[in-house]
């Protein structure tokens, strides 16, 4: 069995206890960890007990540390954004991050800019404070960026695990649609909006089964919500 857990926001002692008492062959972070402490060692009463794999969300890169914490610690290998292996008998894709419109925001006027490098060569041509040019590039770690999205859509996978959510939620975007269907994906979990609505009417029309996985949450393969 594999769970998806919704954005813990720095809370894992639910995990932690969950894991324990039903031993999951895997979990799956949807984003926005916040990790105070790097992931393994907060995790570290778990390591035993289940498969533990991650996206980033936009929040985890509010402060510098959490995404040191995540991307520099003992499960830095763990990250699925931008690539897709084999979980618990499934393909399964990650695309962390959100749409942000100092990169790539579908509807606005094309930046130009195809990935990090592309970023930081932008705006290493605009006199800034060095303050200013320091938080602007670690907020940009968290943005969406073509390259990574136009990788993953030459992919094939059972499950695409995003930040962001389809076009089916009030705040989503027809381009993750786009996304699974060019994988050939068969389900869509997403986090970010902290909520569960039900998507099931619009299933036929996406071609795949869309599930958002609330605040905190933690929701199983089948659908199934435990908490």
């Amino acid at each position: 069995m594999m769970w998806f857990l919704g954005d813990v926001h720095g809370h894992f002692d639910h995990v932690i206890r969950l894991v324990k008492v039903h031993r999951p062959d895997a979990i799956i972070f949807l984003g926005d960890l916040e990790c105070s402490l790097p992931l393994d060692t907060i995790l570290r009463p778990i390591r035993g007990f289940t498969e533990i794999w991650f996206i980033h969300g936009n929040h985890d890169t509010d402060q510098r540390s959490y995404w040191h914490n995540l991307h520099g610690s003992g499960f830095a290998d763990r990250s699925l954004h931008g690539r897709v292996l084999e979980i618990s008998g499934h393909r399964i894709a990650g695309l962390g991050g959100t749409f942000e419109r100092q990169v790539w925001l579908p509807g606005s006027p094309d930046t130009g800019i195809q990935n990090y490098e592309d970023f930081l060569e932008r705006l290493a041509l605009r006199p800034q404070h060095a303050d200013i040019v320091a938080t602007k590039k670690q907020n940009a770690l968290s943005a969406i960026f073509p390259d990574d999205y136009f990788t993953l859509a030459m992919e094939k996978a059972d499950i695409l695990v995003c930040h962001e959510a389809p076009s089916c939620h009030p705040y989503g975007y027809s381009e993750i649609d786009d996304l699974a269907q060019a994988m050939g994906a068969k389900m869509v979990v997403h986090g970010h909006h902290h909520d569960c609505l039900d998507y099931r009417s619009e299933w036929p029309n996406l071609g795949f089964e869309a599930y958002g996985v609330a605040f905190r949450s933690v929701m199983a393969v089948n659908g199934q919500v435990i908490l």
